[in-house]
């Protein structure tokens, strides 16, 4: 959940949508994010929308929950309102921040807040995010007891000094703990990963691989690192103090990384998202890639409906205001038009191992196709059943990829 502040258009104080969210509803999953922007310490690499306590102004920790389970029942109301139809949820995710630093209590009452308000589907998927050091065992089974099915922890890496440069608090040793208490209590669990770290190495990086494997994932995201303006991480470059990550060895670290996935029976279905079969991806953030519906709840946090999207109001001062006025939280919103849709799924299509669909091209990003095969980037197979894949190389260059099929 970045922490920039976007413009946009004024959104309404009950949270009225146009018309244009109707069409098509019937067909569009509908899932729920909740936005928990609560963190021990703020990781020297992260610009996410995310509070110590020392930076909490005029809100307390404490309340949080609450405020979220009234933005969800003014969020059902809301699209009761607009007259969409009836959806029970397909996915909720809890992320951050930390949203573990909350009691297992609190976030059980989110979720039944959720429940009551606007149904699940059998089988729905209920994911939080976790540091490793934030949870023990009795945690995992409150919440595996709660209804929920899935927990993703932040391992980013298994070498002390990658961890120390990144600003995280868990030892290395803390994951195989963590993910074993995942799967006695019930629950799937996923690990993300951080490659590229300034001054990890080749060897680094295999050493984090490795050790994620040995705890044997449902699931596994490896990112590379991206250094944001205005983050201590960007400050400690700019001084010196550190080197910038490299490009090349970014690419050598994610070929690596496909490699041995691949070899321990994991497939690639997004670029930086790796599961064992198909049962394991996830489904919340597959929503987000195919353009499905979702409330997100919680400061900073990004909602999209048919087309409409609009963002909360960053801190949680004034997000608790706003909620407990009864009024939208929302700073601001976009009606998104038919041709920044289709751009929206080009971008987001192209980065799926299922793949876009070369209808979604106009006619001068069709007759890019044939060339990106000749190139290497995307897969000829696929291609002639209608569809456009990436190969490895492809994945490694999807930003350029993009830039052709759009011409820009």
């Amino acid at each position: 959940m970045p922490s920039v502040t976007l413009a946009g258009d004024p959104v309404p104080t009950d949270g009225s949508l146009p018309a244009s969210v109707l069409p098509g509803a019937e067909e569009r999953a509908l899932g729920i994010y909740v936005h928990v922007p609560y963190c021990l310490v703020r990781c020297g690499y992260c610009d996410f929308n995310t509070y110590t306590a020392e930076e909490l102004r005029g809100t307390k920790r404490a309340d949080f929950a609450g405020q979220a389970a009234e933005e969800l029942r003014f969020g059902a109301r809301a699209l009761r309102r607009a007259e969409l139809p009836e959806r029970p949820v397909s996915t909720v995710f809890f992320g951050g921040g930390t949203p573990t630093l909350l009691p297992a209590a609190d976030l059980v009452m989110m979720l039944d807040t959720i429940r009551e308000e606007w149904g699940l589907v059998p089988g729905a998927e209920v994911t939080t995010e976790a540091n490793p050091d934030s949870v023990d065992a009795a945690y995992l089974r409150e919440l595996a007891a709660g209804g929920f099915t899935r927990i993703s922890f932040g391992m980013q890496s298994a070498v002390p000094s990658v961890l120390a440069t990144l600003d995280r608090t868990h030892s290395p040793e803390r994951v195989p703990l963590v993910t074993r208490w995942a799967r006695e209590a019930g629950l799937e669990f996923s690990l993300d990963l951080i490659f590229g770290t300034p001054g990890e190495t080749r060897e680094d990086w295999e050493r984090s691989l490795d050790v994620a494997l040995a705890c044997e994932p449902d699931h596994l995201s490896a990112y590379a690192l991206i250094v944001e303006d205005g983050t201590k991480l960007a400050a400690r470059i700019r001084r010196g103090e550190i080197e910038a990550p490299s490009d090349d060895l970014h690419a050598d670290m994610y070929e690596l990384a496909d490699a041995k996935l691949a070899a321990a029976g994991y497939d690639w279905y997004e670029i930086s998202n790796w599961s064992r079969g198909t049962q394991h991806r996830s489904r919340h953030n597959l929503s987000y890639w195919t353009g499905e519906d979702w409330w997100a709840a919680g400061p900073g946090a990004h909602s999209h409906v048919g087309g409409v999207r609009w963002w909360n109001v960053k801190h949680p001062a004034p997000y608790a205001e706003r909620v407990n006025q009864g009024i939208s939280p929302a700073h601001a919103r976009e009606v998104l038009d038919e041709e920044t849709r289709r751009v929206e799924r080009i971008l987001l299509g192209v980065r799926l191992a299922d793949g876009l669909p070369l209808s979604e091209l106009d006619a001068a990003g069709r007759t890019e196709v044939a060339g990106l095969i000749a190139d290497g980037l995307a897969e000829g197979a696929p291609a002639l059943r209608g569809r456009l894949v990436l190969t490895l190389r492809g994945r490694l260059l999807a930003d350029a990829v993009v830039h052709r099929l759009l011409g820009t």
